[in-house]
């Protein structure tokens, strides 16, 4: 195995990850917690908030580096 494949086979499983974890952070349901009372927050919507977009970046950079590793790409 070279370290193309290698690294392919990481950014995949890292991409399988995030894409887990995207879904757990949008089941949380943030948006309806933000209408009961503070009292009855089990967490804060807006971090659940924050985490969602740092994790949509992280997909966003993941997706990137894959497509930069083609097989077809001269640089690799």
């Amino acid at each position: 195995m070279n370290a193309t494949s290698g690294e392919d086979g990481f950014l995949y499983e890292l991409e399988i990850e995030v894409e887990e974890e995207v879904t757990l952070v949008e089941s949380s349901r943030a948006e309806e917690v933000m209408n009961l009372p503070v009292t009855d927050w089990q967490f804060d919507p807006t971090d659940v908030e924050r985490e969602e977009v740092g994790l949509r970046g992280l997909l966003g950079a993941v997706e990137a580096l894959e497509g930069d590793h083609r097989p077809d790409d001269p640089r690799v």
